[in-house]
């Protein structure tokens, strides 16, 4: 296994593995992803061996382009239209009934199926040289905290992948809103990168999702478990009372708290919340790495990308 820059060369070799069958980690604008042939099954399926991901987790496939994206689903509703022409390339993923040509090992079995366009250049070229949708989690262990950096995925992964490339840090740090409908109304299946409020300026009310068939959740990062760093993590008030000590860590969203702790991260000192999405996880990652037992972490406002993070927070919590 290999970690190359993410430039032309490193594009060129990374798609070459994919239409080999190979997997390769690569970095997009929202976190890392664990690339493969989104069309081959074979393929597909050592995304789910290297991550331990259960195959009733359905993936994401992405696309270089809308109109190729298109061509994945079998029907496209006129709200979800709009959508793609505001918002891709971009964080958004769109839940829709799937083409015939998308493998069941990618919808676990569902009839609908995820896709996106990245906004990321190197994301963009990399599906684009390889020619064909790429299949692509998040590029960590099922069920850990998100990769960041190409430091995060060696981490977790270590020789599974057979090439990683290196883009530095992602812009956003949150994965893609999920959106499929019902009824003609959009609805959310996991808030994200794009603000739910944006969405909803342009294909009306969200309403809330039906309930999933038990154990088949109908999107990737909709289980009740996710995200979670190797410590407990408890949510608290801004301020509130903890147990400070050398075995507690703290993610404070705008001011540094009282008391001593193994390890302190600060958000956003503005109390800026796309800035405090942008760094949630390399926090993270930094307080996972202090030893800590467990990470205290503060509640931020539920609005725009906040509610994301609280997602993510909750999730990791569970």
């Amino acid at each position: 296994m290999k970690i190359l820059k993410a430039g032309a060369a490193g594009i060129r070799k990374a798609a070459a593995l994919i239409r080999g069958g190979g997997v390769v980690a690569f970095p997009t604008e929202t976190v890392y992803g664990l690339g493969a042939d989104g069309l081959d099954p074979a393929a597909c399926a050592r995304l789910f061996e290297i991550k331990g991901r259960p195959r009733f987790d359905p993936l994401i496939l992405h696309e270089c382009t809308a109109a190729r994206a298109r061509k994945l689903f079998s029907r496209v509703p006129g709200p979800a239209l709009k959508l793609m022409r505001k918002f891709w390339p971009g964080p958004l993923t769109l839940v829709l009934p799937k083409a015939r040509s998308v493998p069941d090992i990618v919808t676990a079995g569902l009839p609908t199926v995820a896709v996106r366009v990245p906004a990321d250049p190197r994301a963009l070229a990399l599906i684009k040289a390889a020619g064909r949708p790429i299949a692509a989690p998040s590029a960590n262990s099922f069920g850990r905290l998100s990769p960041t950096t190409a430091a995060h995925v060696w981490k977790q992964l270590g020789g599974g992948p057979d090439l990683i490339l290196d883009g530095g840090g992602t812009r956003i740090g949150l994965e893609s809103t999920i959106i499929t409908f019902e009824g003609g109304r959009p609805v959310l299946l996991r808030a994200g990168g794009l603000p739910l409020e944006e969405i909803e300026k342009i294909a009306g009310p969200a309403a809330a999702p039906g309930k999933a068939r038990k154990g088949r959740p109908p999107a990737p990062g909709c289980l009740k478990k996710h995200y979670a760093p190797s410590a407990g993590l408890r949510i608290i008030a801004p301020g509130g009372k903890v147990k400070a000590g050398a075995g507690a860590a703290y993610l404070a969203f705008s001011k540094k708290p009282s008391g001593k702790f193994r390890a302190v991260e600060v958000l956003s000192r503005a109390g800026n919340l796309r800035e405090a999405a942008a760094r949630l996880f390399s926090a993270l990652h930094r307080l996972e790495r202090s030893g800590a037992a467990v990470i205290y972490a503060e509640r931020v406002p539920a609005k725009g990308l906040g509610r994301a993070i609280m997602d993510r927070l909750r999730r990791a919590s569970a």
